[in-house]
């Protein structure tokens, strides 16, 4: 079981949380949005082993959405901060 360090609770189990999909996701919106776009916005996702961006919330606490910086392949957690922080220094990658 993963210990999540919620930004505003603290550390809490894994049980009290939903996965949310991926971090950072930007949605385009406006009559120029084609329709592979908005298909590509929808369905495809980076969804690769290693260090990853996840979005969060905290269902049975807070209630609050946030990022999460995890290993994928050995759920070491690097950081958690609220869903409308910036990214690890690294630029893209954790």
């Amino acid at each position: 079981m993963l210990l999540i360090p919620c930004p505003w609770c603290g550390p809490r189990a894994e049980v009290e949380f939903r996965y949310a999909g991926e971090a950072h996701m930007v949605r385009e919106t406006g009559p120029e949005v084609s329709d592979a776009d908005w298909g590509a916005y929808l369905y495809e996702r980076d969804n690769k082993r290693g260090e990853h961006a996840e979005r969060w919330r905290h269902i049975h606490g807070c209630g609050w959405f946030f990022n999460l910086e995890r290993n994928t392949e050995t759920d070491k957690i690097a950081r958690s901060y609220p869903a409308d922080g910036p990214r690890s220094a690294a630029g893209g990658e954790i």
